[in-house]
């Protein structure tokens, strides 16, 4: 996984975490999966990537899922 972001202190990558969430797991369970993360840590790592999401000037087009509506 050399250069992938992965959370503080750990070797998780956050885009398990994403996949996990996009198919339907909850904070809560991906904790329990990732015992040593915590909930606090993965609501940190999602938030800071939206944060980075939204300051890329490409963040206001539109995505796959929203044309597929």
């Amino acid at each position: 996984m050399r250069g992938a972001p992965v959370i503080a202190g750990t070797r998780v990558p956050v885009v398990k975490i994403l996949y996990l969430l996009k198919e339907g797991f909850t904070l809560k369970e991906i904790s329990k999966q990732y015992p040593h993360v915590g909930i606090q840590k993965l609501k940190g790592a999602i938030n800071e990537l939206a944060h980075k999401v939204e300051s890329r000037p490409y963040a206001t087009q539109v995505s796959q899922a929203q044309t597929a509506a």
